[in-house]
């Protein structure tokens, strides 16, 4: 029986793992599960989708990458700055808005009521003017 965790709690990585995070953080696009195994699979034919998803909800345990649900879809990014989330409605297009002083403004409030925000995640939908 082979266990996947280090002596410290942590699983250990594996290719696959390393493979999945490398792309996530090397992209802006927040692909779907789908969209890393196809492009994951090119490199490691091996590769099957259930292997994808376990080592996502690895890698989101671990707090490696963010997981967003977009209307009934999951979307990933390994981006490690804090920015904001755009969805257009109509699409589903998924934008990163990166200005440090909304996020520094929700944690500067959520502060003022006694929490210890380690993570901001902002999102907004809308529909984008022509």
């Amino acid at each position: 029986m082979v266990i996947d965790k280090a002596v410290s709690g942590r699983r250990r990585n594996t290719t696959q793992r390393t493979k999945i995070l490398d792309f996530l953080k090397s992209t802006r696009i927040h692909p779907t599960a789908e969209d890393i195994y196809d492009v994951v699979k090119k490199e490691m034919s091996t590769m099957t989708l259930a292997t994808v998803y376990r080592n996502l909800t690895i890698l989101e345990e671990q707090g490696e990458i963010t997981k967003i649900n977009v209307g009934g879809s999951c979307r990933y990014e390994g981006q490690e700055h804090t920015h904001v989330h755009g969805i257009e409605k109509g699409t589903g297009k998924l934008i990163d808005l990166d200005d440090e002083n909304i996020t520094a403004y929700a944690q500067k409030k959520l502060k003022e009521q006694g929490y210890d925000a380690e993570n901001v995640n902002i999102i907004f939908t809308g529909v984008k003017k022509l």
